[in-house]
């Protein structure tokens, strides 16, 4: 039934009298029920009691269990660990259980019964849920202990192999269960957990003890010769035993010289079990008998067998016991042990065993060993192959090679390898050559390029020793000549070696890091070069230039020569100069972004460096070729010079002056510059012999220090003399007096110049004198004595009003703290604060004291003169008058002596000041105080105080400062230009000129433009801006130049030869002709026109460039031939290569048929006449080829494929098959309908959209 089930399921059962002949009734009841096909579902889930369930297919699939289980656990109140808890899910149990499900993955829910026991509901998986189980015990239920005595031999039992049967019963349990360790005397087992878990736990274990007590061991003593006879052949008769009984019986291995057979198991079982055993015992002692034979010791593991399978196999067959000596005795003799009329046949069986396998050796050279196994063994493998049970083993160093097998096949082995051996020795050669192994390494070259391709070249093998051995032995092995060659060629190039140079390059240190490159690139690009050389760079830590080049003599020198011109260009591009640049103007230089800095970095293709803003370095480091460092120095320069009257002068001093004039570490150099304002005087290199001092600075500073310079040089070249004198630092500001006074007196007397240290200096305290002898002498004299004077400490006291006394101490001490520098450090004591004292102590060097003295008395003075005046100034504008960080106030506040104060910032969103009180809620509530509407603001009143004259000055600079605002007249169409992209244009303006720009809003429509800033750079501004003007109105009328535009028709079919392979064509003329060219798009009118956008002659050239590629397209023709479609897939080659090339070979197009074309044989060829007849004839040729090729694979198609006839006549003896047919359907019976198999609606594609079918209640919603 079920095998024509599935035949008719197949579609394999023939169609037979269909409409009801003979053997219809037959086929109907073959055919499955409808209820066997489609089972129903069961339709209740358990029956009630005495009914029996109808059993059918689906009442075999086994239910499905839950993975996630829940379980409750109760702790009563008198075992819960923590019952004294203020408010309930707090606390220490609170944590416990969020540790716990954390720990195990298991879900915890706590509750508190009436009884205030605790409720503990988990979920999760089962396994998770016994860990939470056995958490919850342990760290929320208090524990109790018991312990419980079972056998000592017992034990093992309860823990259970690795201590598995331990874990479940303390996880069923929820105990911690300790079992004595096997040394422990003890048979004490303790429990500990809660009362309920104790009592299962003790119950289970008792349990386990009790089973074991019904079990029995026995240990019976058996000779071991009687052993095999026990468990008979492969373990049959012990096997049949342990079954039949039930008992477990343990015989010991042959290799364990034990005779003790262990059985365990119900004691009845064992004691049937131990009679079965003796009475085997019994038997074969009274019936064996032995016979000993010698069988030489290498034939013993033949009688033995694979894992001892040829002595039970003698056993099985004989029932004989064969007794072997140990492989480590030295004894022949064998023991048969068996009954008398078996060992006959058992020694026989021996014999053969012992003669069935032979060794053999072939005489062969130890250096043939690896030619006779081949590559990867594929030589033995095929010897190996046909003889599996033969082992062949080589002996390093030995001329011989060990088979060892069966007699017949060790001997047809013999002769294959022998045959190899002969061939071997016949044709191949090996030679020995002797290379100091240093050079081994070079032999072997690169990734072994050297020697691999001697190998390959020369069909031979070559052993170079490792470096360890310390061998200058090289062998050669291979065909004869190959030998001979290789070795001529290996001893050539030891000798090359040998005759190699080392040549060492000087190269400084800091181009060894450029010239081997970011990860080694450009040192790989001179080895690729120079392969035979090797180039080896010093250690970094060893400081040393020295570059190592090794390899043939020439090779050498060329490498050698690209490297020093390498160094060369770097040498030229690492020239250095230094640009000393006011800092304030540091920033104009670097630009908004660093856009100035930039560009002149790329324009110069220098590096420029400027010092860090924190730094008091003016000077700016370009590095790079010399002419370009010169010209970005100048570009520098002139940045300078457009921001300030800065002016450049040279003076020439001759250079054996310089030295002199510069000083020890530059003092006097330095002395001159501070001197003349900060001025910058540049001496040319020394050494160079060039006269020429540059000067740059401010206009009268630059002509002040070049009468000094000029004074000094002539000081130089009369007489010069140098003294020195130490003064405390202290002292020093008092002595070069305020802005240098002091100093300038001294040196106007006496003619000599005084340097005093700068903060680099080591000695603080050395003042150095330089001039004449006379004037040096005399300023000496005069300071020595001054500074006698300040080391004279006095104590001086003056009256100063107590009210001015916070001018002093404010700020920390800052007027006392600066006194005290400038006037030699001395210290001055003000009274305690509300002593109302007017004396004020001041005590240190006389001179000092004095002059402290007389500045705190101006001081006064100013005090007492001081007044407090407003300046009226916009709040907008204060921003601006401040400067960057408050820098312009700051001068102001310093040149003119006088104290600034800002307002407050007005708040815009705060109501104003003015605005009238309401009061008692009246909407016409009185103004209690008039205000004048002309008053000026809080906000907009600066405050400055100090003496009168001063304030005024500094009312008149602040005004100075407040921005201008003025109008240009720009055409509106370019204010977008203006503006720039993103705004970037204006920027860049207004950073330029240190200006505000407003461009009116575009709905204004307006020409006119603001420039708001100081008056002094409105000017160069507004020049600014008609500059840029005019360029833009430049720039406007080049594109209406450029906006010319023609268009030209051509056919559509033309424009992708136009336009070329990937636009290559069209891009050409484009760039050439500089014009933009379009297509017309897909959906265009047009589609013959064809635009092109520029200059009116280069537009005309374009054309004329289009006109002539459609003249020689028109010239050209179509012709279809006809190739056979199977040869298309050849002709058009790989990714389209062949098509591609013949196309370039004859300047034709080729255009094959889409799939599914009419004609799929009809191949287009376009091109001029004579190109395209030559194309053809080619295709053709090419057709004839490649069609002997299609026609024999169809030939061997037809042979490789499967014989189809039976099956063919199968089918049509089958006739069209019906489909899936069952008996006793729903629709055979009723009146419902039978499913249509061909519908789409009744069984759908996979995949495929079903129309849903309509409905009376609508469509069906989810």
């Amino acid at each position: 039934m079920q095998e024509s089930f599935k035949e008719h399921r197949s579609g394999l059962l023939q169609d037979k009298n269909a409409a009801g002949g003979p053997g219809a009734g037959e086929d109907e009841e073959e055919l499955p029920t409808y209820k066997d096909a489609f089972p129903p579902l069961p339709e209740k889930a358990a029956t009630p009691e005495g009914t029996q369930e109808p059993v059918n297919a689906w009442t075999k699939i086994r239910p499905l269990k839950s993975s996630v289980i829940t379980q409750v656990f109760h702790v009563p109140l008198e075992e819960r660990k923590y019952k004294d808890i203020t408010q309930f899910g707090e606390g220490d149990q609170a944590k416990v259980c969020v540790d716990i499900m954390q720990k195990t993955g298991a879900h915890l829910e706590l509750s508190l019964a009436k009884d205030q026991g605790l409720s503990i509901m988990v979920s999760g998986k089962l396994e998770a849920v016994m860990k939470a189980r056995k958490e919850i015990v342990s760290r929320l239920q208090t524990q109790a202990s018991a312990t419980v005595a079972i056998p000592k031999e017992h034990h093992r039992f309860v823990i259970g192999k690795n201590g598995e049967k331990l874990q479940e019963l303390e996880l069923k349990t929820a105990t911690k269960i300790q079992i004595p360790r096997p040394d422990d005397p003890s048979n004490q087992i303790k429990i500990s957990g809660t009362k309920e878990g104790l009592e299962k736990a003790k119950h289970e274990i008792l349990l386990i003890s009790a089973e074991q007590d019904k079990r029995a061991v026995e240990r019976v003593n058996i000779d071991k010769v009687y052993h095999p006879f026990i468990t008979g052949a492969y373990n049959k008769l012990v096997g049949e035993m342990m079954q039949e009984t039930g008992a477990r019986i343990n015989v010991p291995p042959p290799s364990v010289n034990k005779t003790e057979i262990v059985i365990t198991g119900e004691k009845e079982q064992v004691a049937l079990a131990v009679a079965m055993i003796k009475k085997i015992h019994e038997e074969k002692k009274k019936s064996t008998t032995t016979i000993a034979v010698e069988v030489k010791k290498s034939q013993h593991k033949y009688v033995i067998g694979p894992k001892g399978n040829t002595l039970q196999e003698i056993l099985d067959r004989t029932g004989v016991s064969v007794e072997i000596p140990p492989s480590d005795n030295s004894s022949e003799t064998v023991i048969l042990r068996g009954e008398p009329d078996r060992l006959g046949q058992a020694l026989t069986e021996v014999y053969a065993k012992a003669n069935s396998y032979t060794v053999s050796s072939v005489s062969a050279p130890s250096w043939l060993h690896r030619f006779i196994i081949g590559k990867k063994g594929q030589n033995l493998a095929k010897i190996t192959q046909q003889m599996p049970k033969v082992h062949i083993e080589f002996t390093e160093g030995e001329d011989r090679i060990t088979l060892e097998g069966p007699t017949k096949d060790v001997q047809m082995a013999q002769g294959q390898i022998e045959v190899i051996v002969t061939d071997l020795v016949s044709r191949m050669d090996y030679t020995e050559i002797t290379v100091d192994p240093k050079f081994h390494r070079h032999l072997i070259g690169k990734a072994g390029v050297n020697i691999n391709r001697i190998k390959e070249l020369h069909k031979v093998t070559v052993r170079i020793p490792p470096d360890n051995e310390k061998s200058n032995l090289i062998r050669i092995e291979g065909d004869p000549q190959g030998v001979q060659e290789a070795k001529r060629e290996l001893l050539e190039l030891a000798s090359r070696m040998e005759n190699e140079r080392t040549k060492d390059l000087i190269i400084e240190q800091r181009f060894h890091r450029a010239i081997i490159g970011q990860k080694g690139e450009k040192i790989k690009e001179v080895r690729d070069k120079f392969p035979e050389v090797i180039i080896n760079f010093p250690d970094p830590a060893q400081k040393s230039d020295i570059v190592q080049l090794r390899g043939p003599r020439t090779e050498v020198e060329k490498c050698s020569k690209f490297m020093q011109k390498m160094v060369a260009e770097m040498v030229e591009n690492s020239y250095s100069v230094s640009v000393p640049i006011f800092k304030q103007f540091h920033r104009n230089i670097i630009g908004k972004g660093g856009s100035n800095i930039k560009k002149i970095r790329e324009e110069t293709n220098t590096k420029i460096d400027l010092p860090a803003e924190n730094s008091n370095s003016e000077m700016i480091i370009i590095t790079g070729k010399k002419a370009n460092c010169e010209a970005a120095r100048s570009r520098i320069l002139d940045i300078q010079k457009q921001l300030a009257n800065i002016t450049e002068l040279d003076v020439s001093i001759p250079s054996k002056l310089h030295n002199s004039l510069i000083g020890s570490k530059g003092r006097l150099v330095r002395s001159v510059m501070e001197e003349c304002g900060g001025v910058h005087i540049h001496f040319p290199t020394e050494g160079s012999g060039i006269d020429k001092v540059t000067i740059r600075g401010p206009v009268e500073d630059v002509e002040k220090a070049k009468q000094q310079l000029l004074a000094l040089a002539e000081e130089k070249q009369t007489k010069s003399f140098t003294a020195e004198l130490h003064a405390k630092p202290e002292y020093h500001k008092f002595l070069i007096g305020k802005g240098g006074g002091n100093i300038r007196k001294v040196r106007d007397s006496t003619g000599a110049r005084i340097i005093f240290p700068t903060a680099e200096d080591k000695d603080q305290e050395l003042i150095t004198v330089v001039g004449t002898e006379e004037a040096v002498r005399t300023a000496q004299r005069e300071l020595e004595e001054l500074i006698k004077s300040l080391d004279n400490i006095v104590e001086d006291t003056m009256n100063i009003d107590p009210k001015h006394h916070r001018y002093f101490v404010a700020r920390r001490g800052q007027v006392l703290r600066d006194l005290a520098d400038e006037y030699g450090g001395v210290m001055v004591s003000f009274p305690r604060t509300g002593s109302q004292s007017e004396k004020v102590t001041l005590k240190g060097a006389k001179e000092c004291v004095e002059a402290a003295k007389k500045r705190m008395q101006e001081i006064t003075e100013d005090l007492d003169a001081q007044v407090t005046m407003e300046c009226v100034i916009f709040q907008k504008f204060h921003r601006s008058i401040m400067g960057p960080k408050g820098s312009r106030i700051q001068q102001i506040t310093r040149d003119h002596n006088v104290q600034i104060k800002f307002p407050e910032r007005e708040d815009p969103q705060a109501p104003p000041a003015e605005a009238p009180v309401q009061e008692n809620g009246e909407a016409n509530g009185e103004v209690k105080e008039p205000v004048d509407p002309n008053a000026p603001k809080k906000c907009d009143v600066i405050v400055i105080s100090g003496r009168k004259e001063r304030c005024e000055a500094a009312m008149e600079a602040l005004k100075a400062l407040v921005p201008v605002t003025i109008e240009v007249e720009v055409p509106f169409e370019l204010h977008r230009y203006i503006i720039g992209q993103k705004g970037s244009g204006i920027r860049k303006m207004m950073d330029e000129f240190e200006v505000n720009i407003q461009v009116p809003a575009p709905e204004l429509q307006s020409n006119k433009i603001a420039i708001t800033g100081l008056a002094t750079h409105l000017d160069r501004a507004k020049e600014g801006l008609l500059e840029r003007v005019k360029e833009l109105l430049a720039e406007q009328e080049n594109r209406a130049l450029k906006s010319f535009k023609l268009t030209i028709t051509v056919d559509p079919k033309y424009h992708p030869k136009i336009i070329g392979r990937k636009g290559a064509i069209i891009t050409n003329i484009r760039t050439e002709h500089d014009v933009n060219i379009q297509f017309p798009e897909k959906n265009d009118e047009n589609q013959d026109q064809i635009t092109i956008t520029g200059y009116e002659q280069n537009a005309i050239a374009a054309r004329d460039a289009i006109q002539a590629i459609v003249d020689e397209l028109e010239e050209m023709i179509s012709e279809d031939i006809t190739l056979d479609s199977r040869v298309h897939a050849r002709i058009i080659g790989a990714r389209g290569k062949g098509i591609r090339k013949i196309m370039d070979e004859f300047k034709v197009d080729l255009r094959f048929p889409q799939s599914g074309a009419a004609d799929p044989n009809q191949v287009t060829v376009i091109g001029r006449p004579e190109h395209v007849d030559e194309a053809i004839d080619h295709l053709l040729n090419l057709e004839e080829e490649y069609m002997v090729d299609v026609a024999e694979n169809e030939a061997k198609q037809a042979y490789m494929r499967p014989p189809s006839g039976s099956a063919a006549a199968m089918d049509d003896h089958r006739g069209p098959s019906k489909g899936f047919v069952v008996r006793e359907a729903p629709w055979t019976t009723g009146n419902e309908k039978a499913p249509d198999m061909s519908s789409s609606e009744d069984f759908p594609s996979f995949g495929a959209p079903v129309q849903a079918k309509a409905s009376p209640w609508g469509p069906k919603r989810f």
